[in-house]
């Protein structure tokens, strides 16, 4: 299926490994409270949620003080360069509009591949379809991200740069820049300085937006989202940086943006409203180089792209960082802090 009012396609740079420098250190100390979601934050059809109640993905971040360089970043940014749904129904040159996702049994048989960041990429099976669902689709150049959901063990395997193997085999031969895999029932997060399939480390599922929870009125974790420039280090969660610059004026991997608590909600359409509201409540973590205000989100063909577009009201002047350091529990958890 084709679209005419496909969302234009993003400028994206391919990504480069870049040794991580170390965490920026944190400034500020601040309790917040993870939100303890009764609400189930999954996909249809996956008995489990993506990420525990805990994790740092549904960490209410309405509170959380402002970092000392927000303004600064807003700047290199672009305060007047307006928001864009980076997924959409139809295809864009041949591919699926966003990152797509396949749902796979815990039977499916796993493929044994090899990566161009090997030290950084987890050596396990992954039970990548014959064929599977890729990024951009089977033609494309681009970031071509594999992710599976095995519905039966509750495991994510994401995976970059994805190419068969010969004769377009993908049962063997197969290769990527890298793999990581997650228990989506742990806050277990990646060694520090590895990178996954996505440059800040993160797993990429947790924070696309799904036509099933705006759908449903409520978006209930922080989103994915990327800007062209980022500084050669990373911020917990972000366990990798991928960055082209010294220059503190520009924001680091795992760098954590909200929308503004004086926006107007009712500026927006209804249909994004529950993206807003995310954006405010939840907030949105740098996760990879691309285009500025970029938010990730998952193909689906009851998108209404017009719609989407409409997220272009939503300004960079309308976000700001926040330190969000006191959330961190542990060097080695995705888990934030809860209210004392």
């Amino acid at each position: 299926m084709t679209t005419t009012t496909a969302p234009m396609p993003p400028v994206r740079a391919r990504r480069r490994l870049f040794r991580s420098a170390p965490l920026i250190a944190a400034v500020a100390t601040v309790s917040l409270v993870a939100t303890s979601c009764s609400e189930f934050v999954g996909i249809p059809g996956v008995n489990c949620t993506l990420t525990p109640a805990n994790s740092f993905w549904r960490a209410n971040v309405t509170q959380a003080p402002i970092h000392t360089s927000s303004s600064t970043w807003i700047t290199s940014l672009g305060p007047t360069r307006g928001g864009k749904a980076d997924f959409g129904s139809g295809l864009w040159n041949g591919g699926p509009i966003g990152i797509p996702y396949d749902v796979v049994a815990g039977t499916a048989p796993k493929r044994t591949l090899t990566f161009d960041y090997d030290e950084d990429s987890d050596h396990v099976g992954y039970p990548i379809p014959n064929p599977p669902t890729v990024e951009g689709g089977m033609a494309s150049d681009g970031d071509r991200h594999v992710i599976m959901v095995d519905k039966d063990n509750c495991r994510l395997y994401e995976t970059y740069a994805t190419y068969p193997g010969a004769n377009n085999s993908w049962t063997s031969g197969i290769t990527a820049g890298s793999g990581a895999t997650w228990d989506m029932k742990s806050n277990a997060m990646r060694t520090a300085t590895w990178t996954s399939a996505d440059a800040a480390g993160l797993p990429i599922l947790p924070g696309l937006v799904r036509y099933d929870e705006v759908a449903s009125g409520k978006v209930l974790h922080a989103i994915r989202m990327t800007v062209p420039t980022t500084h050669r280090s990373y911020v917990w969660p972000a366990s990798h940086q991928a960055g082209s610059t010294n220059l503190t004026t520009y924001p680091p991997m795992g760098a954590w943006l909200r929308v503004k608590a004086n926006v107007d909600i009712n500026r927006f359409d209804p249909y994004i409203r529950p993206i807003i509201v995310a954006l405010k409540t939840y907030g949105a973590v740098i996760a990879d180089n691309g285009s500025a205000f970029y938010f990730s989100g998952a193909p689906d063909e009851r998108w209404d792209n017009d719609k989407l577009q409409l997220m272009n009201v939503l300004k960079g002047a309308d976000f700001e960082f926040i330190n969000a350091s006191s959330l961190q529990v542990a060097p080695n958890s995705y888990q934030a802090t809860t209210a004392q």
